[in-house]
């Protein structure tokens, strides 16, 4: 099978494309590299059944022929990571909503099946623990920027839906929550890199807010399975799923974690938001999914315990750097 991946040289994407080139498929890459990086595709991009074009995803008629060809689109392009987002909101907006919208639009004239990849955050500062997928959004203000991502990733699941609707597209919904792995960076604000790398170097880890914000984290591995066989799933279409571990920790035990892992004499130092991120921000204290219409679907629960995703994540940390070293 032949398969399009927007944004597959970034994290998510990188690990997708390589499951599916060991599964035996060929996968085109679309990525304008602004949050993806070759380096994440290095170990694969001589494969030949893997080709990688450099391009936006709001390109229409570089992205035509691409899912011309292709069987199904796994459409994971995104402007994400809190600290772009809050940082870049016209772009964060433009980028998801318009990048979404192309992709749609070019499925359908090609009649190609779609997964579009949506966030936990689409949930907002809901409070109805775990989130379920049917349950109401809950969104901050308009003036905290933070929320035109949520809103973005929300209209992205609106368009995807009415496709399905309207023209009878095959387009599945997934809410990612907390995914961890290597080739994650900590550079947009995702938490785990950073606390690792900080350990790694004995520096001082930051912990913004509390500490006491309760997150959830999955391992890549098991998320990708998770879309793949979403992907062949003829009853996911029209609908959406969370995708995500209900293991819950808070950010500073996160923090002592890592640091008991790693060996470090790091020491933890609390930062406000607004410190942080030069702006107020709105911040949710638990993040937790529920997993029983994915479980109940296509039979998926995450394998990987939280213990041994950072393992895997310091290792490949330690290796990483060792290598720059020599």
């Amino acid at each position: 099978m032949r398969v399009l991946i927007t944004g597959g040289a970034g994290f998510i994407g990188s690990h997708l494309a390589e499951r599916l080139l060991k599964d035996g498929n060929k996968v085109v890459v679309i990525d304008n590299l602004s949050t993806g990086s070759l380096k994440n595709i290095e170990g694969f991009k001589k494969h030949s059944g893997f080709e990688f074009v450099e391009g936006d995803v709001r390109d229409a008629e570089l992205l035509e022929p691409l899912v011309e060809q292709s069987e199904a689109v796994f459409h994971l392009a995104a402007a994400v990571g809190v600290k772009l987002i809050a940082e870049a909101p016209v772009h964060t907006i433009e980028t998801n909503i318009g990048g979404t919208e192309t992709v749609l639009d070019v499925a359908n004239k090609f009649g190609k099946k779609i997964l579009i990849a949506s966030s936990s955050e689409v949930y907002g500062k809901s409070e109805a623990i775990p989130f379920c997928e049917d349950d109401d959004i809950v969104l901050g203000r308009t003036s905290l920027s933070r929320w035109s991502y949520a809103c973005s990733k929300a209209i992205d699941e609106f368009l995807g839906l009415a496709f399905y609707q309207q023209y009878g597209l095959g387009v599945v919904i997934a809410r990612f929550f907390n995914t961890i792995g290597p080739r994650q960076i900590g550079q947009y604000g995702m938490v785990v890199p950073r606390f690792v790398q900080w350990a790694l170097r004995n520096e001082p880890i930051l912990i913004y807010g509390t500490g006491q914000q309760r997150r959830c984290f999955c391992y890549v591995a098991d998320l990708v399975e998770a879309i793949i066989s979403l992907m062949s799933c003829e009853q996911a279409a029209g609908k959406v799923y969370n995708i995500g571990s209900a293991e819950e920790i808070t950010i500073e035990a996160l923090a002592d974690k890592i640091i008991e892992m790693t060996g470090s004499k790091s020491r933890k130092d609390f930062v406000s938001y607004e410190d942080a991120y030069g702006r107020p921000i709105e911040d949710m204290m638990r993040r937790v999914p529920s997993l029983e219409r994915i479980k109940k679907t296509i039979g998926w629960e995450p394998k990987t315990g939280l213990t041994e995703t950072l393992q895997v994540i310091i290792d490949s940390e330690k290796l990483e750097t060792k290598d720059v070293k020599s």
